[in-house]
């Protein structure tokens, strides 16, 4: 537990840093002490749920994830990744494999991929950029992916129906310094924000502002320096 504590308390203030809040002004906002803050820092005391939701609130920043079968990852920049995994068929791995597939200038083979309707939205999207996409046998897709996207022909009326399109701005970010993407659309269930995954992308050096229906992006990627916790 005290490694654990001691990882989560080496996050809490890297993020704090990133944030420009000092000690004290970050443990105002806690309403807790400022040497409550530094034993939390240091691994020193045990965190509760709720006080680990407090911090992610004050920081703006998603600390933990908890389910079930969640897979905790600490990736270290600067080497290829490689190897396979099986994925449970669900639209929320379909869409994101989907835009991920520009990363591969080769084919992209999916197997038994799911035939939903925000599948067929990002699909849409794909082809307008100039990616060929065919179904095979056994619901099995094939990306073909062109050596240059036409973002400028992007289907705007498709990416707006759907939340996913935001997950292009990764595979994106490795080919253009300047883009822009139509707003995300889709579902209007609750308050639901995509702040988090843009404050992911800003630690890669991605600069987002959202302006005339548009998301406008800038990218002045980093060299890898640090380790980056994914949850």
């Amino acid at each position: 537990m005290s490694n654990t504590n001691e990882q989560i308390g080496n996050l809490i203030y890297q993020i704090r840093q990133e944030r420009g809040l000092t000690q004290a002004e970050f443990a105002r906002r806690l309403s807790t002490s400022q040497s409550a803050v530094n034993r939390i820092e240091h691994g020193k005391q045990n965190l509760s749920l709720e006080t680990l939701g407090r911090i992610s609130d004050v920081l703006n920043k998603q600390l933990i994830s908890l389910s079930g079968d969640a897979i905790n990852l600490r990736i270290e920049g600067g080497h290829q990744l490689h190897g396979e995994i099986t994925l449970k068929t669900s639209k929320n791995a379909a869409v994101a494999l989907l835009c991920a597939s520009l990363l591969n200038h080769g084919v992209t083979r999916f197997k038994s991929f799911p035939r939903i309707e925000e599948v067929f939205r990002i699909i849409e999207v794909l082809e307008s950029l100039g990616v060929k996409v065919r179904w095979l046998d056994g619901n099995d897709l094939e990306i073909r992916r062109p050596e240059k996207l036409s973002l400028d022909k992007i289907n705007a009326d498709s990416a707006r129906k759907t939340r996913s399109v935001l997950m292009l701005l990764g595979p994106l970010m490795h080919e253009l310094n300047l883009f822009r993407i139509p707003y995300a659309g889709g579902c209007k269930l609750g308050t639901r924000t995509v702040a988090p995954h843009l404050f992911a992308l800003e630690r890669f050096g991605v600069s987002v502002v959202a302006k005339s229906g548009h998301y406008n992006v800038t990218v002045d990627k980093k060299a890898p320096k640090h380790r980056v916790v994914l949850y």
